[in-house]
């Protein structure tokens, strides 16, 4: 199994591309710490995989829960091999009703936590010549209407993960991004709420389907937490069905 006795930490675990990215990576040999708020979807998910997943209910927005989680995870199975910052929430606005208090939800779950856990999980990362896996969007990479604090921070991400990848090598520790596109819980809601949007999406996408959490991000992720992805770093993969390619 490619991630036979690797460790993995999860954050934003129990549900979308979080939860197919941890049934992806268990299924490959890992051990994983998954970091949620939801307690009843982290019990559900850590009943269905048993020891192989370790729930763990934390607030990522909170500062000093970066070092709890890197703790949990080496008290739980001994090490950290793989990071991975996949929880994020924000809320749409035009660029000119943005609010402070829109910007801070979007910093607050996504690049700041994505920063500390990064800082947090490095000395485990160099030592045992691990991978972080983030997570960027097409709503920054194409500046998309609506989603001012959303793409603001996630650019932010992947930037940090450049600087990361240019800084860390010399550890041997590998920093890509994943920008995905899938049919998550949130997806389907927003779809619902906006009748004709599915349409539109699928018409710029030429594998016109939306991605699978598991089979098509969390295969991705995999990869990239693997050693076949040994020689990658500071890459942005665009996991999304062909709709934007980057040059």
């Amino acid at each position: 199994m490619r991630l036979a006795d690797k460790v993995a930490i999860v954050t934003g675990g129990a549900g979308g591309i979080g939860r197919g990215i941890v049934r992806a990576f268990t299924k490959e040999g890992a051990q994983v710490l998954f970091v949620d708020v939801n307690d009843d979807a982290g019990a559900a998910l850590e009943g269905e995989l048993g020891g192989a997943a370790r729930f763990l209910n934390a607030d990522i927005s909170r500062e000093e829960n970066a070092a709890v989680i890197v703790d949990a995870a080496i008290e739980a199975f001994g090490r950290v091999d793989i990071l991975v910052n996949n929880a994020h929430a924000s809320r749409q606005a035009p660029l000119l009703e943005t609010t402070q208090d829109m910007l801070d939800l979007s910093f607050g779950t996504g690049f700041h936590p994505t920063f500390r856990l990064m800082k947090a999980a490095h000395a485990q990362l160099a030592a045992n010549q691990g991978s972080v896996i983030n997570f960027a969007s097409g709503a920054g990479i194409e500046g998309q209407v609506n989603q001012a604090s959303y793409a603001a921070a996630k650019e932010a991400i992947r930037a940090i993960s450049r600087v990361a990848a240019n800084e860390w090598a010399v550890h041997n520790v590998n920093v890509n991004v994943i920008s995905p596109l899938a049919a998550t819980e949130g997806v389907k809601a927003y779809i619902e709420a906006n009748p004709g949007v599915e349409d539109v999406l699928l018409a710029k996408t030429p594998l016109h389907r939306f991605g699978d959490p598991e089979s098509d991000i969390g295969r991705v992720a995999v990869f990239l937490a693997s050693d076949d992805a040994s020689y990658m770093t500071g890459q942005t993969l665009m996991v999304d069905g062909g709709s934007i390619k980057l040059r």
